[in-house]
């Protein structure tokens, strides 16, 4: 419907075809459906997740020797094997997936990434390797599975399909997973792509509207974290910010170069491991069944339990944070479903305690979220998205602006560690070799160009 910008004589007649559009409403039908699903989905896999994690929990604490150190290795290897010869469009967290099937939302290739058979082997493998105690998180393969979800039910409704359709279905996951409808419209801008065009916004809301409010219909309504009350002073905000924005924004730029090393599309060590993906799966099953082990469990699974106690005040172990890291690296490089969200906001829980022998007792909380913000910024490097999560999962509104200066900061500081984005470098490994951007050397040579604007490489 259209409005005349200038007045006229001219009598203004509504045409039934603006107000009935078969095309529009089919799309906005499969949206319904598809966030619906989404969010019922984002349940089933968050309790599914966490009785699995349970069970975990009881047998290591019956028995650690074997678990950790047997059946975490063997776990790793298990899954390991079935990722490469079933799914191995399932390896790893799930978003670099939706946004390499996002640039070419027509292929083939885009659609094997994001379809159902994938998106259930997504799941049983997630689940697989929290049996394990590996340190993965489900809120990435919540991505993959939404975006797959709502690519099927769009098939299904014979709408065209658009990048737009990926975009949508991975933020409603995100909004699901953690029950933040707002960081779901963030990581859609910031990480998934730009919104670039209203149609595209409008789609991204509407399903994030959906399936929060379909998840919390069963799940109710709850803060992510719980609530975290208080707020700090300006003489604090002053030196933590820099601080936690410093040196958590150079870890977490430090753990996404490590990670682009062993994995990523131009990584130095990528090929080596690809070539042996068994040998990997079992030394990184190794090495986060030892972590486990030596931690009393403390390292295993997403985190989720540490870092609320430490948010809520609570104390741990100075050495928490740097072995969630390392726990958190070795199940990445080993390439097992699995995300890297969850713990990495438990590794930068841990950073935030480190800080906390700064500043008073009471205000121990608050460090730790600070503390979460820079590290997690740095590693994803979506500043938006980091501050929404960690604001709407908390509740709390007071840290909102000394959360922004830090994410600001820790943005900043890892992209120093680590220029490339995470999520993008690896994005390249899901897309056909002849869509991969080339390497600047290379594309110097080709083009014999001195002057052009380079592009986007990742580390040698």
């Amino acid at each position: 419907m259209k409005f005349p910008s200038k007045p006229s004589g001219k009598s203004f007649v509504l045409k039934p075809g603006e107000f009935v559009n078969a095309k529009d409403w089919g799309r906005r039908s499969a949206t319904l459906v598809g966030a619906v699903a989404v969010g019922l989905f984002a349940i089933f896999f968050a309790r599914g997740a966490d009785w699995i994690y349970g069970v975990f929990v009881k047998l290591s604490t019956a028995n650690p020797i074997v678990v950790h150190l047997i059946v975490t290795p063997l776990v790793f290897l298990v899954i390991g094997w079935l990722t490469v010869r079933y799914a191995p469009q399932s390896t790893g967290s799930g978003i670099p997936q939706v946004i390499a099937a996002s640039h070419a939302p027509h292929s083939e290739n885009s659609h094997r990434l994001v379809s159902i058979k994938v998106a259930i082997a997504k799941a049983a493998l997630t689940f697989g390797g929290l049996f394990g105690g590996a340190s993965v998180g489900r809120e990435g393969p919540t991505v993959q599975l939404a975006a797959a979800i709502m690519l099927r039910v769009h098939k299904l409704f014979k709408v065209r399909i658009t990048p737009g359709i990926y975009i949508a279905g991975g933020a409603a996951g995100v909004a699901a997973a953690f029950n933040t409808p707002l960081a779901g419209i963030a990581f859609a801008i910031e990480e998934l792509a730009v919104a670039y065009e209203q149609r595209v916004a409008v789609l991204v809301m509407g399903a994030v509207m959906i399936a929060g409010i379909t998840s919390q219909g069963i799940a109710g309504s709850y803060l992510y974290f719980g609530q975290i009350n208080g707020g700090l002073p300006v003489s604090t905000i002053l030196l933590v910010c820099p601080l936690a924005g410093i040196l958590g924004g150079a870890l977490g730029g430090l753990f996404s170069r490590g990670l682009l090393l062993l994995r990523g599309p131009k990584g130095r060590y990528s090929k080596l491991l690809g070539r042996r993906p068994m040998v990997t799966a079992l030394v990184c099953g190794v090495i986060v069944g030892l972590m486990g082990y030596l931690t009393a469990g403390a390292t295993s699974g997403t985190g989720y339990a540490p870092t609320k106690h430490l948010l809520e005040g609570g104390s741990a172990d100075y050495w928490f944070g740097p072995a969630k890291f390392i726990t958190t690296l070795a199940t990445s490089a080993s390439a097992i479903p699995g995300g890297i969200f969850a713990p990495s906001l438990a590794v930068g829980a841990g950073f935030g305690e480190l800080l906390t022998p700064l500043f008073p007792s009471h205000q121990a909380g608050l460090i730790v979220l600070i503390g979460m913000g820079g590290y997690f910024t740095g590693v994803v490097r979506a500043p938006l998205t980091a501050v929404i999560i960690l604001s709407e999962a908390t509740g709390s509104s007071s840290a909102i602006l000394p959360l922004f200066a830090t994410a600001l900061i820790g943005d900043w500081a890892g992209g120093l560690v680590c220029r490339d984005r995470l999520y993008h470098a690896l994005s390249h490994t899901f897309e056909p070799l002849e869509d991969r951007p080339a390497d600047e050397d290379d594309r110097r040579k080709g083009e014999g160009d001195e002057t052009s604007p380079p592009t986007e490489i990742t580390p040698k």
